[in-house]
């Protein structure tokens, strides 16, 4: 057990592997910084090739035995694990504030949501059960049974760390597979060695949850393609997630892969605009926009236009922006400062491609002010790509068929929302807009542990979440039992 607590800014210049804390050594480190203030908060190791083949090693040879045990065992350890989550709940919203500029509720909103796939996977190991098939061959029965996978690569990213890695760690654990984490190098902390602390507390074996921090440059290649992996659960940009899913599948390990998006929030004239502002401002602006499943574009019924950009726009402009460890900040930093010039970038090219800037556009260090762009359209660049920042590009449309034709118009198709005063209306919109996950009268920012979450198109492989995730991480195994003696032609 080590003497690290649930905070940010203690010693974690170690790896996580075989249950030992392994000191940084003679390996390069890795500064983490608090990006609202800029100043340091750890270091942790730059993990090598090395020390991710020894990490899938040490899982692969503990998996079998873990496996095997009865199901309450697994189940106790992760409800331990969520009785920790509850009495160190605090330390961990502070860390999530510090290592990762999330502000109060969407610290919480992770915190929450992290607390109820563990709590939801605890129920796993009861739930995953086998089926009894007919045959037809007389005196013969079909047994099917669900196994676990073996190893599980798990790549997070630096945005919702805790939980994006949490929701991947917990099933797999739940339901006898070994783990092997990499978390973003911009929150080691929260994004995996955290992690490990909880399980570890929790009582977890040696060897079932190792954690190997380290640049994805340098060894995201050997994570994705170690011949002891059996599941790659990654989530990130579409572009890095291409290459990671075919590493993994080259050693026919299953790709489970949540990507990028450019997620349409679709407004019509019957709609309730004040409730639509109210979802608009949440679903475009939480956590500065840096969020997979965040409004990416406002489509808006022409005639119901005006009135929504300049609700939009005052909204917009009263949202507090600072340190989000102050509770009473909305919006907090961007990650760092090449995130924050490729927000502005995209802002000034779609201002110069003929939209309005209505509010926004600045910066002070790494605050970027809540952007809103009015005449935008779906080819200008604030609205073509995945900004991953508090912007709100608005375009007009005149008919549900254009208000598809635009949603539909991105290589993405992860998340969905959509005001209408009409919901047989919105249900129409819902079943022809190219997206794994659509609300209606809400926004895209939503997961719930027990519905399965994940994108079509260029945003992913697989789904997380409910029966869903246990079908990615368990595998099917026939056993046939001949009761008679058989008679075979020859």
């Amino acid at each position: 057990m080590s003497d690290r607590d649930f905070t940010a800014d203690g010693d974690w210049n170690a790896l996580y592997i075989d249950g030992e804390w392994v000191e940084g050594g003679d390996r390069d480190e890795i500064e983490v910084t608090n990006p609202a203030t800029q100043e340091l908060i750890t270091t942790v190791p730059a993990g090598t090739e090395e020390d991710v083949n020894r990490a899938y090693e040490v899982a692969a040879e503990a998996q079998d035995e873990w496996a095997d045990q009865p199901p309450q065992k697994r189940i106790d350890v992760i409800e331990s694990a969520v009785d920790l989550l509850d009495e160190h709940r605090n330390d961990i919203l502070g860390a999530l504030a510090t290592e990762s500029g999330s502000a109060n509720m969407k610290a919480f909103a992770e915190w929450q949501t992290a607390r109820g796939i563990t709590q939801q996977a605890a129920e796993f190991p009861f739930r995953v059960g086998g089926d009894l098939k007919g045959s037809m061959i007389p005196g013969k029965e079909n047994q099917v049974k669900r196994i676990p996978m073996g190893v599980v690569g798990v790549i997070s990213p630096w945005n919702f760390p805790f939980n994006l890695s949490i929701r991947a760690v917990a099933p797999a654990l739940a339901l006898g597979n070994a783990v092997v984490l990499k978390p973003a190098s911009p929150t080691p902390v929260t994004g995996g060695l955290l992690i490990a602390k909880l399980f570890e507390e929790a009582g977890l074996p040696d060897g079932l949850l190792n954690v190997v921090t380290g640049k994805g440059s340098d060894i995201g290649d050997e994570m994705a393609s170690h011949p002891e992996l059996d599941v790659m659960a990654f989530t990130g940009s579409t572009e890095v997630g291409k290459r990671v899913a075919s590493l993994a599948a080259e050693n026919l390990a299953l790709p489970a892969m949540e990507l990028g998006g450019n997620n349409p929030h679709v407004v019509t004239e019957d709609a309730d605009i004040d409730a639509a502002i109210d979802s608009a401002v949440f679903g475009s602006f939480l956590h500065q926009g840096q969020v997979c499943i965040s409004i990416n574009r406002h489509l808006v019924h022409e005639d119901v236009y005006d009135e929504y950009v300049e609700k939009l726009t005052e909204r917009a402009e009263e949202l507090p922006i600072g340190d989000p460890t102050d509770r009473d900040n909305v919006i907090g930093p961007i990650i760092d400062e090449g995130q924050r010039d490729q927000i502005l970038d995209y802002i000034e090219s779609t201002v110069e491609e003929g939209a309005t800037l209505e509010t926004g556009g600045h910066h002070e260090g790494l605050f970027v002010a809540p952007t809103v762009l009015s005449g935008a359209t779906n080819d200008m660049a604030a609205a073509c790509n995945e900004t991953f920042g508090p912007t709100a590009p608005v375009i007009p449309f005149a008919s549900d068929e254009e208000a598809i034709e635009l949603a539909n118009d991105t290589e993405y198709g992860l998340a969905a929302s959509i005001h209408a005063g009409d919901l047989g209306r919105a249900q129409d919109l819902a079943d022809a807009i190219d997206a794994g996950m659509v609300h209606i009268n809400d926004q895209p920012i939503n997961e719930e542990p027990h519905v399965p979450f994940g994108g079509v198109k260029g945003s992913g492989i697989g789904r997380y979440d409910g029966d869903a995730i246990v079908n990615e991480l368990t595998q099917e195994k026939w056993i046939s039992v001949q009761r008679e003696q058989r008679r075979y032609p020859f």
